[in-house]
């Protein structure tokens, strides 16, 4: 699905008539001005390996100026081979910076590259170096306008990262120093002696590597400037003021709650918007917002926009200008049909079928029939053991209830983090959250036991424990779909219940929606259902079957097979889900962004050092709005 326009007929001939420049004007004029960055970040990577090639061995030169050498003072050329191994390193890792067209990165690039061209001069008498160098300078302040990116959001943890980033490739960039001289050493130090001397050096202290004449001095004055930028990288990230991650407010969230009270049936992932990870932009009007998050550069959408959808161009344009303003590579993540298309007809984006969304219509569920047979056999079998389940609005909990709940939910959780993103809400109880829609299964008292306290299971009887949670085994937290629908959020259970309790909550929830006045229930999301079905059916092709094969592999760890089937098993209608992107090349970042924000490859921090959210950082339109008011002297609301 592509969202370009194509060119009225007219338009057509108007651009065939242009005279286009010739070939010999377009490369004196260069590169375009947008596509300026990734040049220079190329560039940049080159110039900061040649500047630690010049700086680490001693044999390499791009020309020869020895009688240079001769008027220089002894101490400027090891300083300058520090100097142009610190500049190398800097500039390899602002490259990517550029490529995101980061202001910051420009400032730094401007002042580095006149430095590395000095100490290349005066270290290696290398007049070409120097001519790289100031010729990637031209393009950098000729095109300074295409730098204008703001900060990404970033916390204190970066410092311990770059630390451990740095340090190792001090370490290794160290030992490369020391064995660059073999035939200066004095004799022949082992790979422990090289390491120890790194070591030493890097806190600037002498090791036991010696040398002849005058390297002794590089060596030294090179591994000290490595830990000295180690030190200084690590304490600049550690004492910059805080960026944190925009985050809703509450004035956010009143707002969002508006726009799902009058649309809120028209996309089933609408609550989930009211996470209060993400942040939010509105359309001009306020009647329309999209929610995201930013994961490693990845400005990621979750959902179709809230709100009217004639008020939708407004918020997507906003959402596209705060990823333009920031250089974030736009996404969506789980847009409906309709959604997807308006952001490739609003965005020239593309869309591609990520999955289907299973959807039951309770008016058309029942038990009954050939094909629900193995779910009625399940649920008589568990109903039988003993259990009985309740299926209440939140607000019809009590506090303690609720906080039994919240924490046998935590508590059953699978995983080190909590997982979702785009279809899970994060929290359960919340008074705001009053319409949710809680299932829990209790096991009951004395069903099915002997006199000695013994529970029948099957042809046995097994002891029966009780739980820290009293009677309560399984958990179903759904968040309201408009006036009349639900969608599922999360399925915990005690691991020591009897299987089936997924399945018994589903049916139960679903029997009990017509006097909850619930018409219709999502439930879980299925990944590349239609490759799956298809895959297995008599007459798949080739590829269709190696596709369907690679998808069960994966599904040892993602769940993607099993979800899948999971769903069938009720019967539902299936609405496709679509993911949003600019680029091919960009699925890999953001499969990679959207799998750390739904929580699959999320690392696991210290407490202290993960990312704090007290302040919400207002997003680029807030802060140019809050600037003109100031101007005016109005005080910003």
């Amino acid at each position: 699905m592509s969202g370009g326009v194509p060119l009225r007929s007219g338009e057509a001939r108007t651009a065939s008539t242009v005279r286009r420049p010739s070939k010999a004007r377009e490369v004196l004029r260069g590169p375009r001005a947008e596509a300026v960055p990734a040049w220079v970040a190329r560039a940049c990577t080159l110039v900061g390996l040649l500047d630690i090639a010049a700086g680490v061995f001693p044999r390499f030169r791009y020309s020869r100026m020895h009688t240079l050498a001769e008027v220089l003072p002894g101490a400027l050329g090891p300083f300058a081979a520090a100097l142009s191994l610190s500049t190398g390193v800097l500039l390899l890792l602002l490259a990517h910076g550029l490529r995101r067209r980061k202001r910051r990165a420009w400032r730094a690039a401007v002042v580095l590259l006149p430095a590395g061209a000095i100490a290349q001069f005066t270290y290696r008498h290398s007049l070409v170096g120097v001519l790289i160098s100031l010729a990637l300078l031209v393009p950098l302040l000729r095109h300074r306008d295409e730098f204008r990116a703001l900060p990404d959001p970033y916390s204190r943890w970066r410092a311990l990262a770059n630390f451990m980033l740095m340090g190792a490739g001090s370490i290794g960039l160290g030992l490369l120093v020391v064995s660059a001289h073999p035939r200066r050493m004095v004799g022949s130090p082992s790979l422990a002696d090289r390491l120890e001397h790194v070591i030493y050096g890097l806190f600037g202290f002498e090791g036991p590597v010696d040398y002849t004449g005058d390297t002794s001095w590089t060596v030294a004055f090179s591994l000290g400037a490595l830990g000295l930028l180690t030190a200084i990288t690590t304490i600049y990230l550690a004492f910059r003021p805080e960026h944190p991650a925009a985050r809703l407010t509450a004035d956010d969230e009143v707002r969002l709650r508006a726009l799902l009270a009058k649309h809120g049936g028209r996309d089933s992932l609408g609550h989930f918007a009211l996470r209060r990870d993400k942040a939010v932009v509105f359309s001009p009007s306020g009647k329309a917002a999209v929610t995201y998050r930013v994961v490693h550069g990845v400005m990621l959408a979750s959902g179709d926009p809230i709100g009217d959808v004639e008020a939708w161009p407004g918020a997507i344009e906003r959402f596209m200008d705060e990823a333009t303003a920031h250089s974030w590579t736009p996404a969506v993540m789980g847009c409906s049909e309709t959604g997807a298309e308006v952001w490739t007809r609003e965005t020239g984006l593309d869309a591609l079928e990520l999955g289907d969304e299973a959807v039951v219509d309770v008016a058309d569920f029942s038990l009954a029939g050939r094909s629900m047979r193995n779910v009625r056999q399940m649920v008589k079998r568990i109903e039988r053991l003993g259990y009985e389940t309740r299926v209440r609005r939140a607000r019809d909990l009590g506090e303690a209830e609720l906080d039994r709940i919240r924490r046998a939910a935590e508590d059953w959780r699978g995983t080190d983090t909590e997982r979702g993103f785009s279809m899970a809400l994060g929290r359960i109880g919340d008074p705001a959250d009053g319409d949710c829609l809680i299932a829990t299964a209790h096991r009951i008292e004395g069903a099915a036991r002997s006199a000695s306290g013994r529970a029948a299971v099957g042809d046995g009887w097994v002891d029966e424990v009780p739980g820290p949670y009293g009677d309560l085994k399984a958990v179903l937290h759904f968040v309201p779909w408009g006036p009349d629908g639900v969608s599922l959020d999360l399925m915990r259970r005690d691991r020591s219940a009897d299987p089936g309790m997924n399945e018994l909550l589903i049916v139960a929830a679903l029997q009990a929606a017509p006097r909850l006045d619930i018409k219709q229930v999502s439930l879980n999301f299925a990944m590349f259902r239609s490759a799956l079905a298809r895959g297995e059916k008599i007459g798949a092709g080739p590829v269709l079957r190696a596709w369907r094969g690679l998808l069960v592999f994966l599904s040892r760890w993602f769940q993607i097979e099993s979800l899948y089937k999971f769903n069938a098993k009720f019967r539902p209608r299936w609405e496709p889900r679509f993911v949003v992107y600019a680029a091919s090349r960009d699925l890999p970042r953001i499969g990679l962004a959207a799998m750390q924000a739904e929580g699959f490859v999320n690392p696991a921090l210290p407490r202290f050092l993960r990312r704090r959210s007290a302040t919400p950082s207002p997003c680029a339109h807030a802060r140019a709005e809050q600037h003109d008011m100031s101007k005016r002297g109005v005080r910003a609301a």
